[in-house]
């Protein structure tokens, strides 16, 4: 995907997420449930107005970040290698954060027979399954990645870190998948799948640099 389609597509999801929320303006209350605990307990609210616009302005906020990420890495030579799975991963995580905002709309006009954390796991899973498919393509650089101290000291390291973690975040997005099916069980299907490959990886790595130095020496 180019650097333009990207933004295109970007912008048309945040302007069309913020059409919705206008349009829905006078269905929704004067204080609208932005917050849900574990047990899909609404436990936050916040003013109509930033029920509305809050989300998308941290979503304009999220794209100018990631567009301007890849020019000032020191590496971006790198990144620029894997730069089309990078550009695509911007439209899904920006696509997965205005459905999250349209969940919540949709919650507050009165559609509150679903679970929030359930209704989430599908689009979570599919972004983790995406996202494990983008690091098994990508190359060293300071931002994007499994960016551990030993990753980021050698190439080996990092490649080989990033194909068994990449495949571990594909799996964890499966589970996550497989969560919409056990929704008392939901939030488990994310954080601990999730817990687990982060904390796999970044032991992995240590050990494979242990091993590169061994054999240098």
């Amino acid at each position: 995907m180019s650097n333009k389609t990207t933004l295109t597509i970007s912008i048309c999801l945040i302007v069309f997420a913020t059409l919705v929320g206008l349009l829905l303006w006078n269905q929704l209350p004067e204080q609208v449930a932005s917050h849900w605990g574990a047990n899909d307990q609404v436990n936050g609210t916040m003013p109509r107005l930033w029920g509305v616009i809050l989300m998308p302005i941290i979503t304009i906020f999220m794209l100018a970040l990631f567009l301007v990420i890849p020019s000032i890495d020191p590496l971006k030579a790198n990144i620029e290698q894997f730069r089309a799975y990078f550009n695509s991963f911007i439209v899904l995580i920006i696509a997965f954060m205005l459905y999250v905002h349209i969940l919540t709309l949709v919650w507050n006009i009165g559609y509150t027979s679903f679970r929030m954390s359930a209704a989430m796991l599908p689009a979570m899973g599919l972004l983790f399954i995406f996202m494990g498919q983008m690091i098994t393509k990508a190359k060293r650089n300071y931002f994007i990645g499994i960016r551990t101290p030993w990753t980021l000291s050698s190439d080996t390291v990092w490649d080989k870190t990033h194909q068994l973690g990449g495949k571990l975040f594909i799996a964890a997005g499966a589970l996550s998948l497989l969560g919409a099916f056990f929704p008392d069980a939901a939030i488990f299907f994310i954080l601990i799948p999730l817990m687990l490959v982060s904390l796999f990886t970044v032991l992995y790595s240590y050990f494979l640099y242990l091993a590169e130095q061994k054999n240098i020496q």
